[in-house]
């Protein structure tokens, strides 16, 4: 078997993980949203204020996070006060439908309405795996640069929500965002850009109230390149296992 060949197996494997998975939490009456960023856009301070905003406004939320190495980022997310489980890859470079099957194995809180799921920080090998998620969102932070989005087509191309993190430093970092945004349209025509700072809380609210509207069944965004079919949520049964 090819390189090729190899890949589209291991590629098919999961996303029959993934869908199972995706059933198995909306029989749950959970969705699951997955981050995709670079190391260092600040996803996990914006995560933080998302979880702490979700628990002001009693909606019951949870957060597995992942990195090759350390529990650091679960620590500052459980500050929030949400429930958060760490889960490492061991060196791989992105999370796979079977690894947070296995993370959530006995753990996820049965109230639990949203799932977050900080992937490795990675805007390649993460892109290609669906997680079971019914909400993909892209963070890029304005020191990254306007032409990201060209750069890395499958991360920005499937993403049913794009947001920009770190607008604080926007002037400083001399970021173009009218430029950035044709860029994400050029890849993703139609996906809705969200403009967020950890620091002042600008975009938190939104970002909440775009996981709990998928939660309610609202379909998102079909962006070109669809890490899958939208699926509709169904009254709670079976948990995961």
């Amino acid at each position: 078997m090819c390189r090729s060949d190899l890949r589209q197996a291991v590629l098919a494997k999961n996303d029959g993980l993934a869908a199972s998975l995706r059933d198995d939490l909306a029989r749950q009456g959970v969705t699951l949203v997955n981050l995709l960023s670079s190391p260092g856009s600040g996803k996990t301070e914006l995560l933080a204020r998302v979880l702490a905003r979700a628990g002001e406004r009693g909606v019951p939320v949870a957060a597995l996070t992942a990195d090759l190495a350390t529990e650091n980022d679960a620590v500052r997310l459980a500050r929030s006060g949400a429930p958060v489980r760490q889960l490492l890859t061991d060196g791989l470079c992105h999370l796979e439908a079977g690894q947070v099957r296995a993370r959530l194995a006995d753990w996820l809180p049965q109230d639990t309405s949203v799932l977050f799921v900080e992937n490795v920080g990675n805007l390649v090998c993460p892109a290609s795996y669906d997680l079971g998620e019914t909400l993909r969102i892209v963070l890029m932070a304005v020191t990254e640069g306007e032409d990201k989005p060209l750069k890395y087509p499958t991360a920005f191309g499937s993403a049913h929500l794009v947001v920009i993190t770190k607008t604080d430093l926007a002037g400083p970092a001399g970021f173009d965002e009218s430029l950035f945004h044709e860029n994400v349209h050029q890849v993703n025509p139609g996906v809705e850009i969200v403009r967020s700072c950890a620091r002042t809380g600008t975009g938190v609210g939104t970002l909440l109230d775009r996981a709990l509207a998928a939660r309610d069944g609202a379909p998102p965004h079909r962006p070109p390149l669809a890490p899958h079919p939208h699926t509709h949520h169904h009254p709670a049964s079976t948990p995961v296992s």
